[in-house]
């Protein structure tokens, strides 16, 4: 029970202290400390990020979601192709998804041109790719569960 606990709260705010944790979770510091220690070294926590308002940090890049429709592989499935697709900077997130396609990628680049290159010169040239469907990001509102964006003022004049 106290590592799901830790998790959800690691999820909301991975900078909380050990000590601000263990008052969270009526424990020890030192029980949180290595509660945490043993989630990092099972591979159940695998690193830390950072949610980052793109706009606000004035990073000129361009993120899409790549629907993938692939053959399985034999002996492997979906994994080894899964696993290449993985290994390119641009990909971000690689997931099996049920319904029309198989994989969903997430993708980062400088520009429009240059995802549209990644995809027709590096993903759809991949043997087992049978076809793509490639989607821009024009607007982050929410990202694992933080608000990017506020509400913002209504710019437009009031007419009567």
């Amino acid at each position: 029970m106290l590592e799901k606990e830790l998790l959800q709260l690691l999820k909301q705010n991975a900078r909380l202290s050990n000590e601000e944790l263990a008052v969270m979770l009526n424990t020890t510091k030192t029980i949180v400390a290595d509660t945490i220690a043993t989630l990092e070294h099972t591979g159940v926590i695998k690193g830390y990020s950072v949610i980052v308002d793109e706009e606000l940090a004035e990073r000129d890049t361009v993120s899409a979601y790549i629907e993938l429709r692939i053959t399985p592989q034999p002996n492997c499935g979906f994994d080894e192709l899964a696993r290449a697709i993985s290994s390119y900077e641009e990909v971000d997130s690689v997931t099996l998804m049920s319904g029309s396609y198989d994989l969903g990628l997430t993708v980062t680049g400088k520009s429009l041109r240059d995802i549209a290159n990644f995809v027709a010169q590096r993903l759809s040239t991949i043997n087992g790719v049978l076809s793509t469907a490639t989607h821009f990001v024009l607007k982050r509102y929410k990202e694992k569960g933080i608000l990017i964006q506020g509400e913002s003022e209504d710019e437009r004049s009031v007419v009567s």
